[in-house]
């Protein structure tokens, strides 16, 4: 299926707009962190500006419980993003605001992306970034105008005289009038109303020239199941449907669809017993929904499925992890383009979902106790999210409209492959999607599509990305829902990314309005050389990343057993840097030599008969010495010693470790652990080569 385009041209008779209409220099349509430095920088430049933001608070992501700041390497955030990393660094200065425990101690675990001897902080609770964000407004108070709970009219909200929006409105009637026009929603309605270009899902490879787009069979070893999950209402019976929330059929690889990564929530939770809620099972509890959870712990996956990111005051900002977790995936597709109403509805299930989860894990019966001791843990904290039950009041899209402009943002730029002249910002996080749907494979088990998480260096967004073409609009701007390829929007979609490219915006809708010329006309550099004035980042040197070698299961002789296709306990992390390996990367077991840790890999052979086993790995020298091999064949058990920091003996990185005998079929297998081992165990893959 192609990835979907539209357009949208909306006029309106003058006469039925309202006769008057709130006026500034720069209307913003969204008060998300993007539309929060956009109205503030407007007020530097001494023009007004009004910020309308269709709920009761402000701050999008930033305030709604996305507290562990993901963006790689920080030299890339500069201007007015940088500064409110600086003023949370302040913040935290403070020892009052230390309740829970001493900033010393936090620190000394090496939170995440912080060190504490930096003079910027990227970690923080709810409530303190909802006061860092006010008390920056306070001080443009009377250049900017924030209007709460009023949205825009889907059917009648924008009025146009060619191409430029001359007034948009609300559906309460409110009218807004301006010069120049910012879309800084996660959704991009504004954009889309206007009849500005947009996408909706994954283009094909072939579209843009691009590698990791498209249906992600193959790549998907992230957050992935490692047990063999039945997918059918009574197991075994494909006659009896498939539980809720899985497809028949993935797609074919890399090709387009109309279907967008996975939401979910951020929760804030806290350890602290007297600050803690516990899990309450939701009213409208729907077990089939958690049936295929309930399955996949009692198949053997005793994983802790999420992940909490330690945040100041013993509080976490928790994502999701793992085979089934916070995300509510492939529940989304039709959120980009829904009304208001249908929105609603799936942010509610949404919620359902979560809180359903986070209660099957702690409390269901079937879910072994030590799961449900964790689960019981950590709680809601009860003095975040006060005005809203505790529950964070923002819902994660990931990603829903992305505009088309004459230039698009894609993987080459990612990879420092194209570099833009134009820049108004960088990104620099990896190329990353969520999960986006569950499928079930030839084999008749469940498995996840559509995680990638591919290395890009810091590299310049342009200026073309976040204005429409000049035919379809010469007034607004749209640094959220800015023009970028799926892959390469995973990578931009960053907060701190949004905030300089929301202050960009709007430097570049001043300055138009300064020139008297439309978006597409203002001097570049002027632009530029306002932009570096106030500090933004626009590029540094950062070559392409080099290379890495891989190999592919279709170029090597006999029977291939890759590590995403292994039965695994444990062998959560994963690698691409080391090159040689076959596949999309490899897995280790971060050191730890527990025991805890196996990966068997089952063959599909065809014949019985004598076959050579060598495992694949690359060495370093923070391997194993002393890898466990159990190879289970048809004349026993068979156990083999390996050094990982040596070099494989054979090709391709692949190692020998003996020739057995294997029954026709899937009756065999060969298993590494990391009992007792002394570094990094490394799996990749396993080879069956028949020995005639």
């Amino acid at each position: 299926m192609r990835v979907i385009l539209h357009s949208f041209v909306l006029s309106l008779s003058l006469c039925s707009v309202a006769l008057s209409a709130d006026t500034a220099d720069v209307v913003i349509y969204g008060g998300t962190s993007g539309g929060i430095t956009a109205a503030i920088q407007t007020a530097r430049m001494g023009k007004t500006a009004i910020l309308i933001e269709p709920t009761k608070f402000l701050g999008g992501l930033t305030t709604g419980g996305l507290g562990a700041t993901d963006i790689g390497n920080k030299k890339a955030i500069g201007g007015l993003s940088r500064e409110f990393y600086a003023k949370v660094f302040q913040y935290y200065s403070d020892p009052t605001q230390w309740k829970q425990q001493t900033r010393e101690a936090y620190f000394a675990a090496k939170p995440h992306g912080n060190t504490g001897s930096e003079d910027t902080m990227w970690t923080f609770e709810p409530h303190a970034a909802t006061e860092i964000y006010d008390a920056m407004l306070k001080e443009v108070v009377g250049k900017v105008t924030v209007v709460f709970s009023e949205r825009l009219d889907l059917k009648n909200g924008v009025i146009k005289e060619g191409n430029r929006i001359t007034q948009i409105r609300m559906e309460s009637g409110r009218s807004f009038t301006a010069p120049m026009f910012i879309d800084a929603t996660y959704e991009g309605d504004l954009m889309a109303k206007a009849g500005v270009r947009y996408a909706v899902g994954r283009e094909a490879n072939a579209m843009y020239g691009e590698q990791i787009n498209g249906v992600q069979i193959t790549r998907s070893v992230s957050h992935q199941f490692t047990q063999k999950v039945d997918p059918y209402v009574k197991p075994g019976d494909s006659s009896s449907g498939l539980l809720p929330g899985i497809e028949k059929d993935p797609g074919d690889e890399f090709t387009g669809d109309h279907k967008v990564q996975a939401y979910n929530f951020r929760m804030c939770t806290t350890d602290v017993p007297e600050n803690r809620l516990d899990w309450v099972k939701p009213a409208n509890y729907d077990e089939r929904w958690f049936e295929l959870a309930l399955r996949n712990v009692e198949a053997g996956d005793l994983r802790i499925s999420w992940a909490p990111s330690p945040m100041p005051n013993r509080k976490t900002d928790t994502n999701n992890n793992f085979a089934i977790s916070t995300d509510f995936i492939g529940q989304n597709w039709d959120y980009p383009d829904a009304d208001y109403a249908t929105r609603a509805r799936i942010w509610q299930a949404h919620e359902d979902w979560q809180k359903g989860l986070m209660w099957t894990y702690a409390y269901h019966p079937r879910v072994p106790e030590k799961i449900r001791t964790a689960f019981q843990k950590f709680g809601l904290a009860k003095d975040e999210f006060t005005d809203n039950g505790h529950w964070p009041r923002q819902l994660y899209v990931r990603e829903a409209r992305r505009m088309v402009s004459d230039y698009v943002m894609t993987e080459k730029n990612c990879r420092r492959l194209e570099i833009v002249p134009d820049s108004v910002g960088m990104g620099a996080y990896n190329m990353d999607s969520h999960n986006i749907q569950r499928y079930v494979t030839v084999e008749g088990y469940v498995r996840n599509e559509g995680d990638v998480q591919i290395g890009s260096r810091p590299y310049p967004i342009s200026y073309r990305s976040i204005r429409p073409r000049e035919e379809e609009c010469s007034n607004l701007l749209v640094p959220i829902c800015l023009s970028a390829s799926h892959i390469a929007y995973g990578s931009i979609r960053m907060e701190p990314v949004f905030m300089v490219l929301g202050q960009s915006a709007a430097t570049a809708a001043v300055q138009a309005i300064e020139q008297n010329v439309s978006l597409q006309s203002i001097d570049p550099d002027k632009l530029k050389a306002r932009l570096l004035a106030d500090n933004q980042m626009l590029d540094f040197e950062s070559p392409p990343a080099p290379a890495v070698r891989s190999i592919q299961k279709a170029d090597l002789p006999g029977i291939i057993v890759d590590d995403s296709e292994a039965q695994l306990a444990g062998f959560d992390s994963q690698g691409h840097t080391t090159p040689g390996f076959i596949g999309s990367g490899y897995r280790h077991d971060g050191g730890v030599g527990d025991g805890q840790q196996k990966a068997r890999f089952v063959p599909a052979l065809p014949t019985t008969g004598r076959y050579q086993v060598s495992i694949a790995y690359s060495a370093l020298a923070n391997r194993a010495s002393n890898v466990p091999v159990i190879i289970h064949h048809a004349e026993g058990d068979s156990q083999v010693i390996v050094d990982q920091k040596q070099k494989p003996q054979g090709k391709n990185n692949l190692h020998p470790i003996g020739t057995y005998t294997f029954d026709s079929g899937s009756t065999h297998s060969v298993e590494i652990t990391n009992t007792a081992t002394n570094g990094h165990v490394i799996i990749d893959a396993v080879q069956f080569l028949e020995v005639r």
